[in-house]
């Protein structure tokens, strides 16, 4: 929920949005890397063929974040969040098609509700930026397609939740260092980050949002890995009632209307529907292997 608002706070400020994402990933691989030196994680080192598997995750992450961090500049946060909301309906039917087998159907009408709630916000926002929700809905393309991924690569290639995250990072910097070049933010980025350095408050929110990132990404592969990708993207549903109501009053662009509060509170509504339909589910499951235990120690 912090990471949207420092995103906001920071493009405010410094619009070059693909550098503050190569920073990110620059922090992230040196983290990693110098923690494996110094025994803080056992992460292994490089290995090519597994560099060569986890690249597509590298490239949906990042395109998934560039797309997000661009749409903040058009969309404001109550609305970004509603349309970031797809992405469970995303995931929903890329698990389905991918072979996952279709889901409940309390789980799959929660999820349905969520969109329509998206829907009916995106009717009620008077400040509509084509461009803006343009990015954004490419954003959950792109973030459905990581996170089925990175749930696939967990489960098939044994990797943690540190591993998966280190080679999305140290794979993500020749491909960023080439945008930045190529859309041509570099040099001008590096000028007005130096320019800024004078100030207090525009480091401690750079910081900030590097320690943050570093942070949300390491528990969102870990709860990727752990539950599964629907899981991911339905939390960040429920963390959305609290920052979609401070959206509202804090850092502006934001005209309220019927609709759009209506819209969002049916999104909630389906992301409190989902949870407690897997928290059913794990009630019922859960009986069953205590039986089953009991069966085959008989």
């Amino acid at each position: 929920m912090t990471m949207v608002f420092i995103n906001k706070a920071i493009i405010m400020q410094y619009a070059h949005s693909m550098t503050l994402l190569t920073l990110q990933q620059l922090a992230t691989t040196l983290l990693i890397h110098f923690g494996r030196q110094m025994g803080y994680t056992r992460a292994k080192g490089v290995d090519i063929t597994t560099a060569r598997r986890l690249l597509p995750i590298s490239l949906f992450y990042n395109a998934n974040v560039a797309f997000a961090l661009a749409s903040l500049k058009g969309v404001n946060i109550p609305m970004y969040i509603a349309i970031k909301r797809l992405t469970p309906l995303a995931v929903l039917i890329a698990g389905f098609f991918s072979g996952k087998g279709k889901p409940t159907t309390q789980v799959t009408l929660s999820v349905v509700l969520t969109a329509v709630g998206v829907i009916v916000a995106a009717i009620g926002d008077f400040s509509f930026d084509l461009p803006g929700y343009t990015m954004a809905l490419t954003s959950v393309f792109f973030q459905t397609m990581y996170l089925v991924l990175v749930e696939k690569s967990g489960a098939e290639e044994g990797l943690s939740s540190i591993e998966i995250m280190f080679y999305n990072s140290f794979l993500s910097l020749p491909f960023l260092l080439f945008l930045i070049i190529a859309t041509g933010e570099f040099p001008n980025s590096l000028a007005l980050l130096l320019a800024k350095s004078n100030s207090f408050s525009f480091l401690f929110i750079l910081l900030l949002s590097l320690v943050m990132g570093i942070a949300l990404n390491y528990t969102m592969f870990l709860c990727t890995i752990v539950n599964s990708a629907l899981t991911t993207t339905i939390v960040g549903v429920l963390k959305g009632v609290g920052s979609t109501t401070l959206g509202f009053v804090l850092l502006g662009g934001v005209q309220v209307h019927g609709l759009n509060v209506t819209g969002l509170v049916i999104n909630t509504a389906g992301g409190v529907w989902y949870s407690y339909a897997k928290y059913q589910q794990k009630k019922i499951k859960a009986p069953k292997v205590v039986m089953d235990l009991e069966a085959h120690r008989r």
